[in-house]
Parts: C-alpha cells; sequence; structure tokens
C-alpha cells in the first residue's frame, strides 16, 4: 500500500476502483482464464501499490500497470506448475447456450488462446488496448520491429484458425 499518508491512499484506492475491470479484461485476454486473470490483476496492482510513490506522472499509471501486468503472465508462463495446470472454464459436459454473437466471440476467444503468449500480447497490447506500435513495444519490452512482426503472425494465424473452423470470416469488430 502506499506509504502512511492517507490523500495517496485515497488516490490509490480511487485509482483502483476505477481501473480494477479493465486491467481484469485484459488479463483475460491475455491467459483466457479468469482465476490467473484475476491472480495477474492482483499481482499488477501490487505491484503498483509497492511503487506508487516512485510514478511522479499519474498520466502514466495506466502503462505502468499494463507493463506490471504483461511481466506477470510471461513470468507466470515460465513456472513449471503452470504450465502443467490447465483449468476450464466450463465443464466439458455443461452445453451453454448461445446466440450467433456469443458463438462468434468465443470462438474468437478460442483462437486467440491458441496463439503462442507473445503474439497474444501483442495482439491484446495492439488491437484490445489500443496501443500505438512505440506503446507496445515499451510494454512488453522489445522492440518496434518485433511488434510489428508479431502482430502480423499473429494475426494470420488468427485468420487462419478461425477460418478452419468456419467460424468468422472477419477478425475485424470481435476485439
Amino acid at each position: 500500500m502506499p506509504s502512511g499518508d492517507p490523500e495517496e491512499h485515497r488516490q490509490f484506492r480511487e485509482y483502483f476502483a476505477a481501473r480494477r475491470d479493465t486491467v481484469r479484461r485484459t488479463a483475460y485476454m491475455l491467459c483466457g482464464d479468469w482465476h490467473w486473470a484475476d491472480d495477474l490483476t492482483q499481482n499488477a496492482f501490487m505491484r503498483l501499490a509497492v511503487s506508487w510513490r516512485k510514478v511522479n506522472d499519474r498520466q502514466a499509471l495506466d502503462a505502468f500497470v499494463r507493463t506490471c501486468l504483461v511481466r506477470a503472465y510471461f513470468a507466470d508462463l515460465r513456472r513449471v506448475w503452470r504450465r502443467r495446470e490447465r483449468s476450464v472454464a466450463e465443464p466439458p459436459d455443461v452445453a451453454v447456450p448461445a446466440d450467433s454473437g456469443s458463438t462468434d466471440r468465443a470462438a474468437f476467444l478460442a483462437a486467440l488462446r491458441r496463439l503462442p503468449p507473445r503474439q497474444r500480447a501483442v495482439l491484446v497490447c495492439r488491437y484490445y488496448q489500443d496501443l500505438d506500435v512505440a506503446a507496445t513495444a515499451q510494454t512488453l519490452g522489445c522492440s518496434e520491429g518485433t511488434v510489428r512482426s508479431q502482430a502480423a503472425r499473429g494475426l494470420a494465424k488468427l485468420r487462419d484458425l478461425l477460418a478452419e473452423n468456419g467460424d468468422l470470416t472477419t477478425v475485424e469488430g470481435t476485439w
């Protein structure tokens, strides 16, 4: 938590309340599991709380939390127990009725989860978070060229996966 200053506590609580759901949705887009997304979100906000006094530019808080979130995601991917553990959102024997919009979204999210983690992270930053190439590169700690190539490969693979299942004709509008 921020230092003993009540004003800093209030500012942190307000920021957390305003951004928690957005950060959680972004985490879900990265990992595809709501429980893991909760863990990643908590990790990102804990890092922010520890560094609250060090972030001089309050306009940079979103970028700071986003970077913490992505780094926590990649760190979790390297953990052995995370690679072995596979959770599912629904029990496999339960059918979920869906309309065509939710079916398209589910197909899109399933295809997104099949992308390699780096490509998924680039696509989430670029198209879900609507970051430009430079901001995405800064968030992921890589070059702008890497962002461009990973985005191109990720979009091509996403289109192939969706076309292979006949799920969607276009990737646009599904974010």
